[in-house]
């Protein structure tokens, strides 16, 4: 089995916890020291997926959003079990397994699947970017007049929401996808800028790969190419710059 193969099928696993735990009334929900919400779910999928990667791939290692850090192997498996959990917790369908492979510092692999919108993307390193098994390609955009922003809540920007405004009232259209969904409507093609002001690295790892396959661009504010920076931003690439720009204050 593949690395793509295995991390597909994580993703089914996960699938079959958590579309059974949605909705459920009597769903187990805790607020962690970061005032986030983390729920039974969470930590089941977690649990299942080291399990299975401890049996197929015993020598990597693994880093979960809710158990930490567990080897220090080259290959590293990086998993938010539930992206999205106060939608998970509010019953709005907009939450994901996120699951990627890095080795080193690169993610060479990742996989979104969110099971309660029926979409699943993927990509691996030089094997393009895919949703629900068919190619996908970031959009042709070359201007913010004509582009579609998907940022995050306001509250999220700590320097406060001034550069982010700017930046919206610059493009043709905004939305608040936010999480995992702003950046794989990037890689897709249906948005052209996709915002996270503060993420971790199992927020971003499997949404880096993707968005690079699918032909755009990948970084965290501060323009490098990384996906532990504390933020995100993806783009088609051709608008990267300009937005860089505005979120730092300078003029294009």
């Amino acid at each position: 089995m593949t690395d793509l193969e295995l991390a597909l099928q994580l993703c089914d696993i996960a699938d079959d916890i958590t579309l059974a735990a949605f909705r459920r009334v009597d769903l187990a929900v805790e607020t962690k020291a970061d005032r986030t919400p983390v729920t039974d779910a969470d930590r089941e999928v977690e649990t299942a997926l080291r399990r299975v990667l401890g049996e197929r791939r015993p020598g990597d290692a693994v880093l979960g959003e809710e158990f930490g850090a567990a080897g220090s192997a080259w290959r590293r498996w990086v998993i938010d079990p539930v992206d999205g959990t106060k939608n998970f917790v509010r019953r709005v369908p907009v939450w994901a397994t996120l699951v990627a492979l890095q080795e080193g510092t690169e993610t060479v692999l990742g996989v979104v699947s969110a099971p309660a919108l029926g979409r699943r993307w993927w990509a691996s390193r030089g094997g393009g970017a895919w949703a629900d098994g068919e190619p996908i390609r970031v959009s042709a955009v070359a201007h913010l007049s004509d582009a579609h922003l998907s940022g995050n809540a306001l509250s999220s920007w700590a320097g406060g929401p001034d550069r982010y405004v700017e930046l919206a009232l610059r493009c043709y259209a905004d939305r608040c996808f936010g999480d995992f969904w702003s950046h794989v409507l990037v890689a897709e093609g249906s948005c052209d800028v996709g915002l996270d002001p503060v993420a971790s690295l199992w927020d971003l790892a499997a949404l880096q790969v993707i968005v690079e396959e699918a032909g755009g661009r990948f970084t965290d504010l501060a323009g490098r190419a990384r996906p532990d920076g504390g933020s995100g931003l993806s783009t088609n690439g051709l608008l990267h710059e300009e937005v860089l720009s505005v979120l730092a204050g300078r003029r294009p």
